[in-house]
């Protein structure tokens, strides 16, 4: 299985008979060019698209307009992007926390988010991928006063409750490592792998801040896992 990053907190998971696009941003060189409009569209096997809200930089209303290269095109959204008319109704299948969806290639059950939308836990090739779309410790420490931030803090840990009930162990977790949130960056990315074993880390949601998400790996190797550094935008890496 190989995992393909195209931008920001968008990815390409590549599996035998499938191909799963998670928060569609732009493509590996700009909005319509790169690996995935050359290549991934016209790849052979189901094909989905995965969006977990409706902020721009994780949900692009291009991806409506591939069903006439992909007719066979399944879309699971968010149902906020549905609510904010980002979308019709037929365009996708809905979804809320705690939904399901199945079809024997995939299995996807989401979870909440700290900010708006849902996280993808996704069951497909034999692996579990977890998708955090805006789930984060967004504490904001040096902005906030101490009681607010311990509220985000509270929130966040209680989804985090959540999905460790479902499974304690994820192959496969794409998770912001924002540098934006100042010098307690690392928080909420460093609190998830903690409580949920996690073989392979990928960061995301970093823009161009490659060497600050870089510098996560460590916490991942202290918690047993393996951290993908990222480099560059259609950056390409096998997580058999």
């Amino acid at each position: 299985m190989e995992l393909v990053y195209l931008y920001h907190s968008g990815f390409a998971l590549l599996g035998e008979g499938f191909t799963i696009v998670f928060d569609f941003f732009e493509d590996s060189l700009s909005e319509n060019e790169g690996v995935l409009h050359e290549e991934l569209l016209e790849r052979p096997g189901r094909f989905y698209v995965l969006a977990s809200h409706f902020h721009a930089d994780h949900f692009n209303r291009q991806v409506l307009g591939w069903k006439r290269i992909r007719p066979d095109i399944i879309c699971l959204f968010s149902k906020d992007i549905l609510r904010r008319r980002r979308a019709q109704k037929e365009d996708a299948v809905w979804l809320r926390r705690g939904d399901t969806y199945s079809d024997g290639t995939v299995s996807v059950k989401t979870f909440g988010s700290t900010d708006v939308g849902v996280s993808f836990l996704v069951e497909a090739g034999g692996k579990k991928i977890f998708h955090a779309g805006d789930l984060n410790n967004w504490h904001w420490m040096d902005e906030c006063e101490e009681a607010e931030w311990k509220g985000y803090e509270k929130n966040y840990l209680h989804e985090l409750e959540r999905i460790a009930v479902c499974t304690e162990e994820v192959d496969v977790v794409l998770f912001p490592v924002d540098p934006r949130l100042g010098k307690e960056y690392m928080r909420g990315p460093r609190q998830f792998v903690e409580r949920i074993k996690t073989a392979i880390f990928v960061p995301m949601h970093f823009d161009e801040a490659y060497a600050q998400a870089a510098a996560f790996a460590p916490v991942v190797e202290a918690n047993g896992g393996r951290m993908i550094v990222l480099s560059r935008r259609g950056q390409r890496e096998s997580i058999d």
